[in-house]
This record gives C-alpha cells, sequence and structure tokens, in this order.
C-alpha cells in the first residue's frame, strides 16, 4: 500500500542517514520506527508492589515513600563506588566470601 508522509526535514534526513548507515531502505526504517510504537504493552510483572510501582516506559521504580529523604546523586555515587570496590575485592581475592 502506498501513501505520503509529510515528515520534517531533519527528521527524514536522520532516518535516511540510518537507513545507510544500516544498509537498508528508508520503508524498512519507517516500517520498524512505525511497528515498535504501535506493538502492545506487555503486561509488567510487580513482583513487590509494596516498593516498586510501574513508571512511564512500563519500566518498574521504586515506589515513593512519604517522608524519605530523595534519592541524590551522592548516594547513587556512594552506593556505585562500594560496588566496584566490592568486584575488585572479588576479582583480586577470588577465595575469600
Amino acid at each position: 500500500m502506498n501513501t505520503t508522509l509529510v515528515l520534517p526535514y531533519d527528521l527524514l534526513m536522520e532516518a535516511k542517514m540510518l537507513a545507510a548507515r544500516r544498509k537498508t531502505t528508508l520503508k524498512v526504517i519507517i516500517e520498524s520506527a512505525l511497528r515498535l510504537e504501535i506493538r502492545p504493552v506487555p503486561d509488567m510483572e510487580n513482583s513487590d508492589p509494596a516498593r516498586f510501582e510501574i513508571g512511564p516506559f512500563v519500566i518498574l521504580r521504586i515506589r515513593k515513600v512519604p517522608g524519605c529523604p530523595p534519592t541524590t546523586l551522592a548516594h547513587v555515587d556512594a552506593i556505585r563506588d562500594e560496588l566496584e570496590e566490592e568486584e575488585l575485592r572479588r576479582a583480586t581475592h577470588p577465595n575469600r566470601p
């Protein structure tokens, strides 16, 4: 089936460049993008509704608890540092618990 689409110039150029990089056609790129957009959203299973909620884009996120301080970048950095230290420790001493 044929139809005419009116697209912003910059979007069309990006789509054409993507098609060229993937060595495919503009038709395939547009068809793939459209299929992704209209596919049914899978039912998300929430194993712990008390702790998690389903956020935008069907992604689980931690449920906000009234009265609890918000997570800050400093908290995230500290957790990441802890995990990296643990990973390094396990890599250098694999037999230790």
